[in-house]
């Protein structure tokens, strides 16, 4: 017979799961107003201690990781209703312009492969609409589904870039995006 020393963990208390929620809702709003904002600035936006905002978050890449993953779910939600290439490609681009500064701030923390893996989610109706374009003959066949995925991701991601340094119009970017896509995707 084996024993099991290992104590099972307690459901967390209401409270905390408010805390926790509030503090990545402060994070998303911190990183939104600047992608370098300090876990104490997160923290008085909370309205809560750092030493609570610690004991849910030990470090800085653990709240970018939470504030990533609502920011994935909200984008695989709402990417999950289906349309044709066109509406997924200004949906990402509204979801990523609304989460840009998380995503940026998570770019320079994690490496690109597991930004990568993180977007599989997200990626997975892109790769659909892709298969399924392919199939009608719709889109070119003479590309992997695979690299026309990665080239709207590479794009979508290009067009957040020229927005945030300033060569790219917000206002022109869903339209920009878009022709640019379906140019690539169509062939």
């Amino acid at each position: 017979m084996v024993i099991d020393d290992a104590p099972t963990p307690r459901p967390r208390r209401a409270d905390a799961e408010r805390n926790a929620a509030a503090i990545v809702d402060a994070g998303l709003d911190c990183f939104l107003a600047d992608p370098q904002a300090s876990m104490a600035a997160i923290a008085r936006a909370a309205g809560v201690s750092r030493v609570t905002l610690y004991s849910h978050f030990a470090t800085r890449e653990a709240l970018l990781d939470a504030a990533f993953d609502r920011a994935e779910a909200e984008a695989a939600a709402a990417l999950a209703d289906g349309g044709d290439l066109a509406w997924l490609v200004r949906t990402s681009w509204r979801l990523l312009d609304r989460h840009s500064a998380v995503f940026a701030a998570v770019s320079t923390a994690f490496p690109p492969e597991r930004l990568r893996e993180r977007h599989d989610r997200i990626l997975a109706p892109v790769r659909r609409l892709i298969v399924r374009g392919q199939e009608a003959g719709e889109l070119r066949s003479d590309l992997s589904a695979d690299w026309l995925v990665t080239v709207v991701y590479s794009l979508v991601h290009a067009a957040a870039a020229e927005v945030q340094a300033g060569r790219l119009d917000p206002s022109d970017a869903p339209d920009v995006l878009t022709s640019t896509v379906l140019a690539a995707v169509r062939g």
